[in-house]
């Protein structure tokens, strides 16, 4: 494996392996389209000189909101050869999640697809940056250029090149700078786990905007293999590439695992002498949610091949990680060993450490960890003096090294992987008139991981009953995106309460509501 250590920016990783793997494909798409290691890195750099003529350069803050595409990943890749601080941005996010981000990362451009999938994200950028943004609608093609009028040098890696958003537990998204080294560090862990080669085939169709994104590209530069890339989920779709293809790996969350599941048992239904859904692949694996062991069980038993889980988070996007060579048990009842320079401590509330075996905070050390959030005072509250990251996750380490995680501190609901704060969606629920208060919950969900659960008291009690239907119009208009919208709405006289501080118990609404 490259000496990762030697790297001095992602650029160089890109330069390295176009040389290593000169006309091997790097990607493919649904269209038909291969594109070799080297040809990515010409294209590039094309893009790059592209970008520099409309002003773009070392430094430059540039956020972008596009779909899971080739030409997505060239676009970071040009950024990132030019030294500029880009802020990705998942497709999903509407107007008020996206007129935040823009604002508090500082970002001078956006680029946009125009239109896409029915929804005009030009006129949302406009209508959400402000004055002194410049929106570039990508849509017609990328903007390219003579690459050879590019700077020689290209930034190291140390300083902030990447900022990501999390909803966390705050009800403002919280900006995580990231360095190339850090996103580097991350990518070289999830390659050692899972020992891909050039022989295996992996796939991105999970949003490339997600920190899970860079992670998975650097591990395709690390080891050298190929990947199938798709702007969009549909279960059937995917898979039908795939067997194009011949994918040796796929996944991205536990949702993908669940949904695969389905697929391949309607598929064995309708076409019993086809044999399995996907015969080329061998690893199914990802993270962002909780998995059960029969989840592992099923869709291992089902789609023939391993079941790899993990566990990560926008601030750290690799900290454990299952291999394919591990046993049913740890692979089905942990996220896997520590990745490679990752550090976990486990401790009590009062900060001592966790003996061996018991459950406690996890916190965390290493070269992937982020450098710090845009807001100071986060970064304050998230490390201890001897610089460990708090995650806020509940876990307990097993004698053979691997981590369970049993619970979490931070009140979110993670839904097919991505992080929303029950406290945001509650503030954003109680701006409608019917509503006098409201709790929301993650309840566990087959196909989700988990689902939005408002449940609330009436401002009249004596009023026809709030339906769901009329809640999400009420969001929608509100330009909430649609990861956050409940799915579930439940109305109660009163919230239970308790604690010296009278605060919700949701746990007891969990109770209540989550099986339903």
């Amino acid at each position: 494996m490259f000496e990762v250590g030697r790297v001095r920016s992602l650029w160089e990783l890109v330069e390295y392996r176009a040389e290593a793997s000169r006309g091997a494909p790097m990607f493919f798409d649904a269209e038909g389209r291969s594109v070799s290691f080297d040809g990515v890195r010409d294209e590039a750099l094309r893009v790059a000189a592209g970008l520099r003529g409309l002003g773009i350069g070392a430094g430059t803050r540039v956020a972008w909101q596009l779909p899971t595409r080739i030409g997505t990943v060239l676009v970071s890749l040009a950024l990132a050869r030019l030294g500029a601080v880009q802020t990705p941005v998942i497709p999903l996010h509407r107007e008020r999640e996206v007129g935040f981000i823009l604002a508090e990362s500082a970002a001078e451009y956006v680029l946009v697809p125009g239109e896409w999938r029915g929804f005009d994200y030009a006129a949302m950028a406009r209508k959400a940056a402000g004055d002194g943004v410049r929106v570039v609608p990508v849509g017609g093609g990328l903007p390219v250029g003579d690459p050879s009028g590019l700077p020689d040098d290209v930034p190291e890696r140390d300083g902030t090149r990447w900022i990501y958003y999390t909803s966390g537990t705050t009800s403002s998204p919280k900006g995580v700078e990231h360095t190339d080294a850090s996103l580097i560090a991350g990518g070289v862990g999830l390659a050692t786990a899972l020992g891909m080669s050039a022989q295996d085939i992996g796939s991105i169709a999970f949003p490339y905007a997600h920190i899970a994104g860079p992670d998975y590209v650097i591990a395709m530069l690390v080891s050298g293999f190929p990947a199938v890339v798709l702007d969009s989920f549909e279960p059937g779709r995917a898979a039908a590439v795939y067997r194009r293809y011949g994918v040796t790996m796929a996944g991205g969350s536990t949702a993908f695992y669940q949904a695969f599941l389905d697929e391949s048992r309607r598929y064995r239904r309708d076409r019993p002498d086809a044999g399995r859904l996907i015969p080329t692949l061998r690893v199914l694996s990802g993270g962002g949610a909780p998995m059960s062991p029969e989840l592992y069980s099923a869709a291992g038993r089902e789609l023939g091949c391993a079941v790899v889980h993990g566990y990560g988070m926008t601030e750290c996007p690799m900290i454990a990680m299952g291999t394919p060579y591990d046993s049913d048990d740890q692979l089905a009842r942990t996220v896997g060993r520590p990745v490679m320079g990752a550090q976990i401590r486990l401790v009590r509330p009062d900060g001592s450490e966790a003996a061996p075996g018991e459950t406690g905070e996890v916190t965390l050390k290493g070269p992937m960890l982020f450098r710090r959030y845009t807001d100071p005072a986060l970064t304050a509250e998230a490390f201890d003096a001897d610089g460990y990251f708090h995650t806020g996750d509940l876990g307990r380490l097993r004698p053979d090294g691997h981590l369970v995680l049993t619970g979490r501190l931070k009140d979110i609901i993670i839904r097919k992987g991505e992080n929303i704060s029950a406290q945001e969606v509650e503030e954003l629920v109680q701006t409608h008139p019917a509503v006098a208060e409201a709790a929301v919950i993650g309840l566990p969900d087959r196909e989700r991981g988990e689902r939005v659960c408002a449940v609330i008291t009436p401002a009249d009690p004596a009023a026809p009953p709030l339906t769901l239907d009329a809640l999400t119009a009420h969001l929608r208009a509100a330009g909430v995106m649609a990861q956050k919208l409940p799915e579930q709405l439940e109305t109660t006289a009163e919230l239970p309460r308790g604690g010296p501080l009278n605060k919700v118990l949701k746990a007891a609404l969990r109770e209540r509501y989550g099986r339903r």
